[in-house]
């Protein structure tokens, strides 16, 4: 028998905007309304708003709170005070990549975790059962709507005062509270709003009638794959390492967490394979699962908007991860080649 979708509380204002509805992650969303290249071009050079109240919000309360996420998240959370917000993922015992997810400090003994829409349950699962005396772990998601409103004129279309990225704070916005984000998953300027669920469609109007563009997932996913940012289930996944994956950065190493151990050899030794971007250089349009000459497999690909070019993310063997090294890619059985480059692929010219 059939899964019934799930379904945000935008989801009639999606098809009333005549929306192309898909099935994501257990949920029905807007995939496009206009259509990707519009959406994509009007983030990059304006401002768009996207549903992305699927995903999921867990909250991590108590004197210990610290105590647990610490011993559980490769990042330090003790570098962050409240009001601010930091990237980090939840790894398994062999370093793998349960998901990756911000983190924000509510307060001094309070953490929300805003995680992928496929990974609430594993995340909040993973956390629950390990919860300490002194923390209690729990998931708050069907509670808020979330909207991210992003690209060079987001900020100043919402009229809100410039923040530091990865801050927070609470504010109104079209008479509705919200808890500002200055997050995203775009590589622009914006935020994401997080409100109360019966608010989200007041919200989603203001933001609309300020000149805001509505954006489906298509573009949401050529977005982030320009600027290279990893999509749990493609580019990285609990069989997956940070070191491989180039979030690195995202690891302390010098603190305990899950996985620790095994992610410190994995450095110490070099990893064996990288995930490297590139860009076609004959016309084709890489996609998931194609094969790389010499051991690879592209992980992420689409036509770039901006570039209008073929692009992509995928792993490689260590040794052909330079830029400017010579890919060949099976497209659909036949070779084409592609070029790596630096992360980003796309960066906006100033």
């Amino acid at each position: 028998m059939a899964q019934t979708l799930q379904r945000t509380p935008l989801y009639d204002r999606h098809v009333a905007l005549g929306a192309r509805m898909v099935p994501f992650a257990g949920w029905e969303m807007p995939v496009q309304y206009a259509g990707v290249i519009p959406e994509h071009r009007a983030v990059r050079t304006d401002a768009g708003v996207f549903d992305v109240s699927h995903m999921g919000e867990l909250e991590v309360e108590g004197p210990r709170a610290l105590e647990l996420l610490q011993s559980l998240l490769s990042n330090d959370l003790s570098r962050i005070e409240p009001g601010q917000a930091q990237y980090t993922l939840l790894t398994n015992e062999r370093g793998g990549i349960i998901d990756d997810l911000i983190a924000y400090r509510l307060d001094g003994f309070r953490y929300l975790l805003v995680v992928n829409a496929s990974n609430r349950e594993a995340a909040f699962r993973w956390l629950k059962e390990r919860e300490i005396s002194g923390s209690d772990v729990r998931d708050v998601s069907d509670v808020y709507a979330l909207l991210a409103v992003q690209g060079p004129r987001a900020i100043e279309r919402l009229g809100l005062p410039r923040a530091p990225h990865n801050t927070f704070a609470m504010a109104e916005v079209d008479g509705v509270e919200v808890m500002i984000n200055r997050t995203g998953y775009t590589g622009e300027d914006g935020c994401e709003l997080m409100c109360m669920a019966d608010d989200a469609g007041r919200l989603w109007d203001g933001v609309l009638a300020r000149g805001v563009v509505p954006c489906g997932l298509g573009a949401r996913d050529t977005l982030r794959l320009e600027v290279c940012f990893p999509l749990h289930g493609n580019d990285i996944s609990p069989d997956t390492d940070p070191i491989s994956a180039g979030l690195g950065w995202a690891c302390k190493l010098e603190k305990e967490f899950t996985g620790a151990a095994e992610l410190r050899r994995i450095k110490e030794d070099g990893p064996k394979r990288k995930l490297v971007a590139f860009v076609m250089e004959e016309p084709a349009i890489p996609r998931q699962g194609m094969p790389i000459e010499g051991g690879g497999e592209v992980t992420s690909g689409t036509h770039s908007p901006m570039l209008e070019v073929g692009i992509g993310m995928g792993y490689v063997p260590a040794p052909m991860a330079s830029p400017d090294t010579e890919l060949t890619i099976d497209v659909r059985g036949k070779p084409r080649r592609a070029r790596v480059v630096k992360k980003p692929i796309y960066k906006r010219e100033d």
